[in-house]
């Protein structure tokens, strides 16, 4: 049985046998005796994206009280649930990030704690998923940007819309009426400003 640790881009962590390519947590949201999640879904304000492979370093998965090991699907994904590179294990992108936010959130000198602080008012709305509306047209969203609409959440890639799911992307099968941004949008503006997201291989096809 798969252990309920892969995070959706709604934010929500699901059961799944697909690992993903970035692992990362949200603090310490796990019972190790069990492996199973407690009732809270963070604990700390801290959403971060890091390496699955890191120095030679492993970690059993839910194994002590440490940080929950979480995993995602590509960066995208986890840019829509809220998350931001870490400043330890991806240290180079994590200020590519910082740089890209600062200037498309027109601040400077920004540090961690405030990309964080500025991330958790955007991501939750009385603990559940917060969603945006669009501040430009679908086509006009930079790539890695997500979207919902209804049950099913989209990656926009070159202007076009990619169905999300554990396993990867496929083509949308219609168009989308009115969507709702599920990047945050502070992070949608530091895409826009020239982050490019790392993505699964199924995008890119």
């Amino acid at each position: 049985m798969p252990l309920q640790n892969r995070v959706t881009p709604t934010g929500e962590i699901i059961a799944t046998p697909h690992r993903g390519m970035f692992t990362g947590n949200r603090g310490i949201i796990h019972d190790p005796a069990t492996k199973t999640l407690l009732k809270k879904r963070w604990s700390s304000p801290a959403w971060i994206i890091c390496l699955c492979e890191f120095r030679g370093w492993r970690r059993p998965v839910m194994a002590r009280r440490s940080w929950t090991e979480l995993f995602f699907l590509d960066e995208a994904t986890a840019f829509a649930a809220g998350h931001r590179p870490c400043f330890f294990c991806r240290r180079d992108d994590a200020n590519r990030f910082r740089a890209a936010w600062e200037k498309g959130n027109g601040a400077s000198k920004v540090s961690a704690k405030t990309i964080d602080a500025e991330l958790h008012r955007e991501r939750l709305d009385r603990g559940k998923k917060r969603l945006h509306a669009l501040p430009m047209p679908l086509a006009q969203l930079p790539d890695g940007a997500m979207v919902q609409q209804g049950e099913e959440s989209f990656l926009t890639r070159k202007g076009r819309p990619l169905l999300w799911s554990p396993a990867g992307y496929t083509h949308a099968a219609h168009e989308l009426a009115n969507p709702m941004l599920l990047t945050p949008p502070s992070t949608l503006r530091a895409l826009s400003a020239g982050y490019q997201p790392a993505l699964h291989p199924t995008a890119l096809d």
